[in-house]
């Protein structure tokens, strides 16, 4: 899966797509393309081609799709290479801003209540779309702060005076819950379902927002 995947290139703005790298990824994403045809249309070498390649088929950027035959002339059969299809998520910039806008409209036409009440379903349904979680709590909830990494934060978890704590020091829905705070009950149910016990949400909702979810541990 991408979102366990640690990528080399983090940022895919208009500076990495100026480099070979980007270009050749550029044209991946138009179409499936081989090594050869990558090679005419950038201006490197076959094998400069191949080293790219292998570097973005390690991050599960590109896969190998099919074998073609390569040339003008129609020579000997090559692999054709495309982008992976969970790697198109790693180039929209439409998720955060299309969630604000629509936590945004559904704050002008329901109650706080009701608002809640949807966010906190968003929350059960992403769980449930998860394996279950099993064994102690600890684990339960080490499973959840896991989660929460792989959908784009970083979570730990404490223990503070009976309490197991998920500590994010980053939010997955930073700019949405700096513009709508309520964003975070999806977050918290989310968690919750998780770990298969109550969740008080305590999240920083600054300019940098960062999740925090106490759970109540029996002593």
């Amino acid at each position: 899966m991408v979102a366990e995947v640690i990528m080399s290139v983090t940022r895919w703005d208009d500076r990495f797509f100026e480099t070979t790298r980007g270009r050749i990824l550029a044209l991946l994403r138009r179409e499936s393309r081989t090594v050869e045809e990558l090679a005419n249309a950038v201006g490197v070498s076959d094998n400069a081609v191949r080293i790219h390649l292998a570097a973005l088929e390690r991050d599960g950027v590109v896969r190998q799709r099919g074998v073609r035959a390569s040339g003008p002339a129609g020579g000997k059969p090559a692999y054709a290479y495309e982008v992976a299809p969970d790697a198109e998520r790693l180039f929209t910039k439409a998720y955060i801003p299309v969630l604000s806008q629509l936590v945004a409209v559904l704050e002008d036409r329901m109650t706080t209540r009701q608002l809640q009440s949807i966010l906190r379903e968003v929350g059960r349904r992403l769980a449930a779309s998860r394996a279950p979680s099993a064994g102690p709590l600890r684990e339960r909830a080490e499973a959840a702060a896991t989660v929460l990494t792989e959908l784009g934060g970083i979570v730990d978890v404490e223990e503070n005076d009976g309490r197991l704590v998920l500590r994010g020091f980053s939010c997955p829905l930073a700019d949405a819950v700096r513009a709508h705070p309520a964003t975070c009950h999806a977050a918290q149910s989310l968690v919750s379902e998780l770990v298969g016990a109550p969740v008080e949400e305590c999240c920083d909702k600054g300019e940098r927002p960062r999740c925090r979810f106490e759970i109540k541990t029996k002593r």
